[in-house]
């Protein structure tokens, strides 16, 4: 049962840190101070991708399987959760190059609200 909760929790946990990684940026219009964290959560999600990394998240999931008696799930977080949800499967450089712009279009607002408070406190 304990190891059957450990695979939501990673399966959550996953959910909620690509959540942050696409989207943290648009948190960080509200605490800018956020981005650093959010810019570390990204670089760990492009190195993951592009390296074929396991990630440790996939890698606790996958033990806890085991020991749960579930059936495994090769692939990774991304092809068994995302892709068919969220984008076709086979399109996931092109799912990537929309997270891509959504991660740009948030750093690119921050850059521009930020710039827009400066003017404000200057006058």
């Amino acid at each position: 049962m304990w190891f059957r909760i450990v695979v939501f929790a990673a399966v959550a946990a996953h959910f909620a840190f690509l959540a942050f990684g696409v989207l943290g940026g648009f948190l960080a219009w509200r605490w800018p101070r956020l981005i650093w964290l959010q810019a570390a959560g990204v670089a760990w999600l492009v190195l993951v991708v592009d390296a074929h990394l396991i990630c440790p998240l996939t890698w606790i999931e996958d033990r806890a399987r085991e020991h749960a008696g579930m059936a495994p799930k090769p692939g990774g977080f991304i092809t068994n959760y995302i892709a068919g949800v969220f984008f076709p499967h086979g399109h996931q450089p092109a799912a990537m190059v929309v997270a891509g712009a959504v991660i740009l279009l948030s750093w690119i607002g921050l850059a521009v609200r930020s710039r827009s408070r400066s003017r404000a406190k200057a006058y």
